[in-house]
């Protein structure tokens, strides 16, 4: 197992839930809570798959990650999996913010985002250490 390099990722992880924590309260930043809580459920998972010594895809797909490490952890949320799928890309662009139904994500959708990243982190950390 590769210990140190799992640590990395997972300090990376929790680099993405500190600033979730700053910014979770306003309006504006809905959508950058959004791309945030898919990064860190994406380097959790990476964390796990490289704590495995299994290859780790250049691919930000949380359903193919999800997959991979279906052997060492069980996710069931998949609806939010896909959600943050999406709004990872349509984040980071002008003109993009109406993909959930009601548009941008409110502040309850970047409550339910930040709690869903913050399970896996803590999950992934628990399995690590």
């Amino acid at each position: 197992m590769n210990k140190k390099m799992a640590l990395e990722w997972l300090k990376s992880a929790y680099d993405d839930l500190i600033l979730i924590e700053e910014i979770i309260y306003n309006e504006y930043f809905t959508h950058i809570v959004a791309f945030h809580a898919q990064q860190t459920v994406e380097k959790s998972l990476k964390a796990i798959l490289e704590y495995n010594k299994c290859n780790i895809p250049k691919k930000h797909d949380l359903i193919l990650l999800k997959k991979q490490v279906s052997a060492f952890m069980e996710i069931i949320d998949d609806d939010i999996l896909d959600t943050l799928n999406r709004l990872y890309i349509e984040s980071r662009y002008p003109g993009d913010m109406g993909l959930l139904p009601n548009g941008k994500p409110d502040i309850e959708d970047a409550k339910v985002f930040y709690e869903f990243a913050k399970s896996i982190y803590m999950k992934v950390n628990d399995i690590i250490n």
